[in-house]
């Protein structure tokens, strides 16, 4: 079997035209009927890897993956592209199971999911023993190896069941993450005969890395956000206590958040989830609960709140961040307390004391990899066994470095003589509580309010002078006990700071400020495939992928031929989704003035549009200005009212001067305002719910932005 008759699959189903890195190598040695392991970056493709000789082998295809979400994202894909599967796990009740197994018999299906806990069942087996199977591909196959971060006992059922079948398939083994030891275990446990191995290297060149120590991380990610707004990323956490603390601050300045831990109902992780996949929510707080197999392709960036376990669990929980092979941020907030934290989690755990010795290790390598100053993607690729890295990446933290140094040297040697004169016996917060003169009943009931250091710090907020001594812990001139309740202790080189034999600069992290680009189109199209995502029921992601309506944006096809030299966009989205994203690019065109070439050529440029010199919303508020009411310019520029007032409401936002009186119906207003209070005012639909029906849509958008500009007048007028 070919891969040239691989290629064709590629582009008829996934619209591509070219195999990614080294995935036709790994295709190619399925096709060749070898077992295969292949060891694969998040986001390069592994699934592709599978799906493709499963179209091609005679047969069906069994895929062994952990997880029920990830099933089902995956079953909904492949039918979304016209591609007949089925899952099968402990969602669906016995007559759900048999009917997809009576499917299977009739050759329906070409790829049948299945959890790992059903091959424990012998029945279970037997009845796939009736199957025509081309091929088992094991999905997150670390999860076989005890030394693995994810162990699934089920997992070692594999090669059992494998070995009860009439006719021994082909096995195919994946993962993103797995060390030499684990690789070993993949081999052996999974009985692979005479396998191809691929090692195609664990970097991710689209993502950026960034460690952070000694900052407020509260404060840093409310920046974060502040400067990358409408940005879709995960937040996590050690606990679920962290998880719900984050999130409830997010809630309460109008960020569109969810939460996601082990505490919760599978009912609740689930709704969670859906709101994540479908855009209804931008950021999740998580716990590692929400863990491997998440199958959303536009997370533009994954801050960890604390460090992980060990490296594995990091790099695979960082990689959900462009999966689209869009440019994405991983950003790691340490504090030194978060050592602790991961201590006391292996501590209580119930593990042989080898496996926690074990564990101690991989912990200790997360930590090295916050401390280091050498490349964090080196030192990322090194801990996976790759050879020949590079010094230096140029994308992350420690080699773009350029922040500019302040010199801390008086601050340092206060916080350090206030640890000397409490006699190494206190934590950070009080350390803090002291150098800014508190006056909390333990500070006095001890007499540390008698100490020359106490309040010699009193300028500086309690959580500045608490980021300066972690910075100083980071920077190995202070350290603390591994106890539960950790005390700071001086270490050898803060005495030369004391001595004034040496200074300490600290660098402040600063926060990219994203430039706004025009992306009007851009944002029409993705409003559109939300809407179809909701009336079929399945993630946008599923439908297109955020790269692919950049280009759609970009290119602005006006017909099949030229929608199908869009990356991501095969025969059957063509003919299911074409003529409705085609009609939504004329329109657009349209109503900007916008000449669009036909002729289709390989490189696409020749279906570029001609330059906008005017912005849409621009045209209306020129006439806006030129006194015209909403119908009078609607009727002249043959566009809708509601298009009209959302221009306005633009040019609003945007700072330009449009008198906002002038769309609110007088009556409406005092009610209106009486329902954002009740409401909270962070979404229109819940405040248009509690009015009367009268009440349009317009008069409730114009307050509200009235009422919040208000709102933040007369805030900095008490804070000035």
């Amino acid at each position: 079997m070919s891969v040239e008759a691989a290629k064709q699959v590629l582009k008829k189903y996934f619209g591509y035209d070219e195999f990614r890195g080294a995935q036709e190598k790994v295709i190619e040695g399925i096709l060749d009927k070898d077992d295969t392991l292949a060891i694969m970056p998040t986001g390069a493709g592994k699934s592709i890897c599978y799906q493709i000789p499963a179209l091609l082998l005679q047969g069906v295809t069994i895929v062994i993956s952990p997880l029920i979400s990830l099933m089902k994202d995956q079953v909904d894909s492949l039918k979304a592209l016209g591609i007949e599967a089925a899952y099968i796990n402990s969602s669906l009740n016995n007559l759900e199971i048999n009917e997809t197994l009576h499917n299977a018999r009739q050759g329906i299906y070409k790829l049948i999911y299945v959890a790992p806990e059903r091959l424990e069942s012998e029945s279970f087996c037997e009845s796939l023993n009736n199957l025509h199977i081309s091929m088992v591909a094991v999905d997150e196959a670390h999860c076989v190896s005890q030394w693995g971060h994810d162990f699934r006992p089920s997992y070692t059922r594999i090669t059992s069941f494998i070995n009860s079948l009439e006719h021994r398939p082909i096995v195919s083994a994946f993962t993103a993450t797995a060390t030499e030891v684990v690789r070993n275990d993949i081999l052996n446990l999974l009985a692979l005969q005479n396998p191809q191995i691929f090692i195609t290297g664990f970097d991710r060149k689209n993502l950026s890395f960034t460690v952070i120590k000694g900052e407020n991380k509260d404060k840093f990610i409310y920046d974060y956000l502040e400067s990358n707004k409408g940005k879709i990323g995960i937040i996590y956490t050690s606990t679920r206590r962290e998880a719900e603390g984050i999130y409830n601050k997010l809630n309460l300045k109008g960020y569109k958040a969810g939460v996601y831990h082990a505490g919760l109902s599978d009912k609740e992780r689930k709704r969670v989830q859906d709101d994540f996949s479908f855009d209804n929510i931008d950021i999740i707080v998580a716990t590692n609960a929400f863990g491997m197999g998440i199958d959303k392709s536009n997370v533009r960036f994954v801050i960890h709140y604390n460090i992980p376990k060990n490296m594995e669990a990091y790099y695979q929980e960082a990689g959900r961040a462009g999966r689209d092979g869009e440019e994405s941020e991983c950003i790691l907030l340490f504090s030194p307390q978060d050592i602790q934290t991961q201590k006391y989690f292996i501590d209580e755990g119930y593990l042989p004391q080898d496996r926690k010795n074990y564990e101690y290790n991989k912990l200790r390598a997360m930590v090295d990899y916050c401390y280091t100053s050498k490349c964090l993607r080196a030192y990322i690729l090194e801990y996976f066994g790759e050879k020949d890295v590079r010094e230096k990446c140029n994308n992350c933290s420690n080699c773009n470095d350029d922040r500019e140094e302040k010199d801390i040297t008086i601050e340092a040697q206060k916080i350090f003589s206030c640890v000397y004169r409490m006699k190494e016996r206190f934590g950070t917060n009080m350390i803090a509580d002291v150098l800014k003169g508190s006056k909390n009943k333990k500070v006095l009931t001890l007499g540390l309010d008698e100490l020359s250091t106490y309040g010699i710090m009193k300028e500086f907020s309690q959580k500045n002078i608490v980021a300066l001594i972690n910075k100083l812990i980071a920077d190995d001139y202070l350290l603390t006990t591994d106890d539960m309740y950790p005390v700071v202790k001086l270490k050898p080189k803060s005495f030369n700071v004391l001595k004034g034999k040496e200074s300490v600069f600290m660098k402040v992290t600063k926060v990219k400020k994203v430039v706004n680009e025009d992306n009007t189109l851009l944002n029409i199209l993705k409003d559109l495939r939300k809407e179809i995502s909701q009336e079929e029921g399945i993630p946008p992601f599923m439908i297109f992928h955020d790269s692919t309506l950049k280009e759609l944006s970009q290119y602005m096809p006006r017909d099949k031929e030229s929608l199908l030299r869009i990356k991501g966009i095969g025969e059957r989205k063509a003919e299911v989704y074409g003529e409705k994203f085609i009609d939504a690019i004329t329109k657009y065109a349209k109503e900007n003035n916008i000449e669009i070439k036909n002729e289709i050529v390989d490189d696409k440029t020749s279906i570029l549009p001609k330059e906008n010199k005017i912005k849409t919303h621009i045209l209306t508020y020129n006439l806006y200005k030129e006194g015209k009411g909403i119908e009078e310019i609607a009727k002249e520029r043959d566009l809708s009212k509601t298009t009209i007032e959302e221009h306005l409401f633009k040019c609003l936002t945007e700072g330009m001067d449009i008198n906002v009186d002038n769309f609110i119906k007088k009556e409406y207003e005092e009610i209106i305002v009486d329902a954002i209070k009740s409401v909270g005012g962070n979404k229109l639909k819940p405040i248009k719910e509690a009015l009367p029906d009268q009440v349009d849509y317009t008069s409730i958008k114009f307050v509200w932005y009235k009422y919040k500009s208000q709102k933040i007048s007369n805030s900095n007028s008490l804070t000035s």
